[in-house]
């Protein structure tokens, strides 16, 4: 007679593989962030190679984010119906092929295809790993292992300049694109093989005395003005990030006179210091403010709004890094604001389509801000540009007390008859 082994899992197991599952998704959305935003750092060789105006600069960001965009809630789909693994696998390879074919483009036409390619392959990234995150977490552990990943934002854009500059100086950013792809190409590998296996659904999920619909369908995350309303959150949340990382590279080139190399350090300290004060948000947020996100969220969104019209104004090149550097450490602090609640509050079985939802809202951001910048950029100046980012995050703080911040105020409509 064969005994079979209980599959038991004690406090200890279960903090291991949140642990294990926090630093493998460190370390690919730290790839992905690396391989995203080391155009920033090219566009300003490439538009001199193809001619381009910072308009035409733009686009080269607002095509991968129009087509990342796109693909979010599909991916959410995908997420749910094939899990997490394999498609996290699958699209770090395909992104490093096409992070390899952006160095071979030989016109800005193939360039711009090419990116949307890329933006393909990224755009089914991160609804799965916010589901591998949600599979393998407890509501009460889970911002704090989202803000470790999220992290990864300022990990991935902080060491960019740093790697890519150098490479940039070394071999060109023809070659910069292929080492990159080789880079990606292993983490993928490595993901699929260390990422733990998922807890039960009755560790993951709410307990059901606190889960206001403890069962929900793909249909009503899709139709749930709740998860619209934190979609459009954190459309105005990432219009900061976007804006920053990809114009303040070409700002201190060109306005601040400085050399890449120098360029690169000042771009990266910002994105830095953010790595601890988002992973701080998360764990302020588990630990005091998962029900009180509101005043936190427009608090800490009206010190940024002041921190950037310092920013802006400064006279030397010093006193802008610095207060770019603050701003961006203090709204790193407000990340899990966003994401917090509806990731403590979607059910596992469709935390891929819900933040497949938000994550589509992320990326509008992503679509207007570089084009929209770079148009005020090209017709004012890089003054108006900067002043686009306190408008976003002055409405950060009003979108503030539009949103729930309580499971019970996290509803969904009743799911139809069959």
């Amino acid at each position: 007679m064969t005994v079979v082994k209980e599959d038991t899992w004690t406090a200890r197991r279960i903090n291991r593989t949140a642990l294990i599952t926090m630093v493998v998704m460190l370390f690919a959305w730290s790839v992905d962030y690396i391989d995203r935003f080391s155009i920033g750092m090219a566009l300003p060789m490439i538009g001199a190679e193809f001619g381009l105006s910072k308009t035409d600069q733009g686009w080269l960001v607002t095509v991968f984010a129009l087509v990342y965009m796109i693909c979010q809630i599909p991916a959410g789909f995908l997420a749910d119906r094939y899990g997490s693994r394999g498609p996290m696998l699958v699209t770090l390879l395909l992104w490093s092929g096409f992070t390899a074919m952006t160095g071979m483009a030989g016109t800005f036409g193939m360039l711009l295809f090419v990116r949307g390619l890329f933006g393909v392959c990224q755009g089914l990234f991160p609804a799965a790993s916010f589901k591998a995150v949600a599979e393998r977490t407890t509501p009460r552990n889970r911002a704090t292992v989202t803000g470790v990943m999220l992290a990864a934002g300022g990990v991935g854009a902080g060491l960019a300049p740093l790697i890519v500059g150098p490479l940039l100086m070394a071999v060109g950013w023809r070659h910069t694109f292929f080492w990159m792809a080789g880079i990606g190409a292993l983490v993928g590998v490595a993901v699929w093989a260390i990422l733990p296996k998922a807890l039960p659904k009755s560790l993951s999920s709410l307990p059901r005395d606190e889960a206001k619909t403890p069962e929900v369908s793909r249909k009503q995350v899709l139709r749930s003005p709740v998860v619209w309303k934190f979609t459009l959150l954190f459309c105005a949340t990432n219009m900061l990030n976007y804006g920053l990382i990809t114009w303040v590279p070409s700002y201190l080139l060109e306005a601040r006179g400085l050399t890449l190399n120098q360029t690169g350090v000042l771009a990266a300290i910002p994105m830095l210091v953010s790595i601890g004060t988002t992973i701080l948000g998360g764990w302020l947020f588990d630990r005091y403010f998962h029900d009180k996100g509101r005043w936190y969220l427009g608090s800490v969104a009206l010190v940024t709004v002041v921190l950037l019209t310092l920013m802006v104004t400064a006279e030397t090149t010093a006193e802008f890094t610095l207060y770019e550097t603050l701003a961006v450490a203090v709204f790193g602090m407000a990340t899990m604001c966003v994401f917090g609640l509806p990731l403590r509050v979607l059910p596992t079985a469709v935390t891929g389509i819900g933040m497949g939802v938000m994550n589509f809202g992320g990326q509008v951001a992503g679509a207007v801000a570089p084009v929209a910048m770079g148009f005020l950029a090209d017709a004012f100046s890089y003054t108006a540009a900067f002043c686009f980012l306190i408008g976003t995050t002055l409405l950060t703080a009003v979108m503030a007390f539009w949103v729930p911040q309580t499971p019970a105020q996290f509803t969904f409509s009743p799911a139809s008859p069959k």
